[in-house]
């Protein structure tokens, strides 16, 4: 039998199931009449899983989501229906993923801030109208592109602002240290062993062992117990890039390195906002 669209297995699946009064009466007098309740029947393995993960339904209200369901599914070429049923498909997806997902992606995972629900809602209501009072699609544009960072950035700050503090503390301390150099930026390192090779452009791939570090010791990176790595002298953090172009071949440095010159305000994982970082760096060659 050729496979039917999820849609519609859904659909019939939904009507299928319903016991609500509102659901037809199957009335099994031909052949055709038994295949359609059977294929409806057939279709309804998973379906209350993808309503939870998918959709977010509680399965308490099974009941409301086939009323809902049937109610749109008789409305037919009505658009005034299908109009007001889509909004209502619409509205669930802005909220409980749009919503979440910009929550996410400005404030982090963990935090609690989010960003004001009513005015998003007004402002997307407010286009779809063509209402431009307060501003345009163009300026609304423009005003996310200029302040998303500087609003991400804030909000990392809050959340962060102990990792700045104590990476800026670190820092200081470090730069008072015995033996230890700056390279510029805020970048300090020490020398472990003096190399007499050449120095790497920018443009050039090196062989490196390495070991990175957060100040307070944990490993967050190393190939220390693998072959050396063969990377481009540009495509690593700031302060790695500078260690790199500065130290020649055969050299050894640890290398300090602040959080502006290191991941900022990202986010990566075992390396959070702010963070000042610590590598032994190795080069090994310069890769011709």
């Amino acid at each position: 039998m050729k496979k039917i669209s999820l849609f519609l297995a859904v659909a019939i699946a939904a009507i299928m199931t319903s016991c609500t009064q509102s659901a037809p009466n199957a009335s099994l007098k031909t052949d055709i009449d038994t295949l359609s309740y059977a294929i409806g029947m057939s279709q309804t393995q998973g379906l209350k899983e993808y309503l939870v993960m998918r959709m977010g339904v509680d399965t308490t209200y099974i009941e409301d989501f086939l009323k809902g369901f049937y109610e749109s599914a008789q409305s037919g070429d009505n658009k005034k229906k299908a109009a007001y049923y889509a909004g209502l498909q619409i509205g669930q997806q802005v909220s409980q993923g749009m919503i979440k997902n910009i929550n996410q992606m400005i404030f982090g995972e963990d935090s609690t801030q989010t960003v004001n629900e009513k005015n998003i809602y007004a402002g997307f209501m407010a286009a779809v109208a063509g209402k431009y009072d307060i501003m345009d699609l163009d300026s609304a544009n423009s005003y996310v592109q200029t302040h998303m960072d500087a609003i991400q950035k804030a909000a990392k700050e809050k959340q962060f602002g102990e990792n700045k503090e104590k990476g800026e503390k670190f820092m200081a301390e470090i730069a008072k240290k015995d033996g230890v150099k700056e390279l510029g930026n805020g970048v300090y390192y020490e020398v472990l062993t003096e190399g007499k090779g050449e120095v790497a452009a920018d443009t050039c791939r090196v062989k490196v062992h390495y070991e990175g570090k957060l100040i307070d010791g944990t490993v967050f990176d190393s190939n220390l117990e693998r072959d050396p790595t063969v990377f481009g002298a540009s495509q690593v953090i700031p302060g790695f890039k500078a260690a790199l172009t500065t130290m020649p071949v055969g050299s050894k440095w640890i290398v300090y390195i602040p959080q502006d010159q290191a991941y900022g305000a990202q986010d990566m994982g075992n390396i959070k906002p702010f963070s000042a970082l610590i590598f032994t760096i190795d080069l090994i060659s310069i890769e011709k």
